[in-house]
């Protein structure tokens, strides 16, 4: 009759009773436990013979040990993924490497609806006006500074009102006698013809095309009838005897050139 095994840590016989062979050698269930069996990469507690062991790149996890890293999902029978040494389920580690929201600084999941400006991404609703706070979602926007505002906001916080119409100047606009104006509403006094890149004239606090200036305002000459406008300065005759021409809009010339 064959000589009973001995636990080759506390010599006890083992007989009958359950034991492990580690490395080719018989070891009790406790011994097993204290001395040889694994430590689970969760707990650190040793994992015993009698529990269902997990392993994965070296490591080893109690069953109920093996969860994602995140929601604490079991994962002993669903897919898995590792991520610095993280377990971690399919959907937990999606949100991992997503792109976090530069306005709550949550993760934005593939197919969420985002977006993207000056390198950051938010999500659609974190996305707001900085004055009115309303998602601005597709709708235009302009940005000051850091902040970034929905049109109107810009406009009634930033943008400058037109002298004549009250409302603001978003494009373009003319600056005369340092007041902005929008360019349609720079018009002449009598025709309403725009003024804006155009030579114009200016009588008792309004504006005059020259062509009305001409007709409604400028003094007629009593030699010629033809109106003064003030768009001739006199200078020196010069060697061939003509008079030259031009310069001055506010040179109020009461005779007519032709008899110089």
């Amino acid at each position: 009759m064959a000589e009973s095994p001995h636990c080759f840590y506390c010599r006890e016989d083992l007989g009958g009773k359950r034991f492990v062979r580690n490395e080719g050698r018989p070891v009790c269930v406790r011994c097993h436990t204290k001395f040889c069996a694994n430590s689970c990469a969760e707990c650190r507690r040793p994992i015993p013979v009698e529990s269902k062991e997990l392993s994965h790149k070296g490591r080893f996890w109690h069953e109920e040990c093996f969860r994602c890293a995140k929601c604490y999902k079991p994962l002993a029978k669903e897919p898995f993924s590792t991520k610095d040494d993280r377990i971690m389920c399919g959907k937990c580690c999606s949100r991992e490497d997503a792109p976090r929201c530069h306005g709550c600084y949550k993760a934005i999941p593939a197919g969420t609806e985002s977006v993207e400006y000056k390198g950051n991404s938010w999500h659609d609703e974190c996305f707001t006006c900085f004055g009115c706070k309303r998602p601005i979602g597709s709708l235009s926007f302009l940005s000051k500074g850091s902040d970034v505002y929905c049109n109107p906001c810009y406009d009634k916080k930033f943008a400058k009102l037109c002298v004549c119409c009250k409302k603001a100047i978003t494009s373009g606009g003319v600056n005369y006698q340092d007041q902005p104006w929008h360019v349609h509403c720079f018009v002449c006094s009598s025709c309403s013809k725009p003024l804006a890149g155009s030579s114009f004239t200016k009588h008792e606090d309004q504006v005059f095309c020259v062509d009305c200036y001409k007709s409604s305002v400028a003094k007629k000459c009593s030699g010629c009838q033809n109106p003064i406008t003030g768009q001739f300065k006199i200078h020196p005759k010069n060697q061939e005897g003509k008079v030259q021409q031009l310069l001055s809009a506010d040179v109020d010339v009461s005779y007519c050139l032709k008899n110089v």
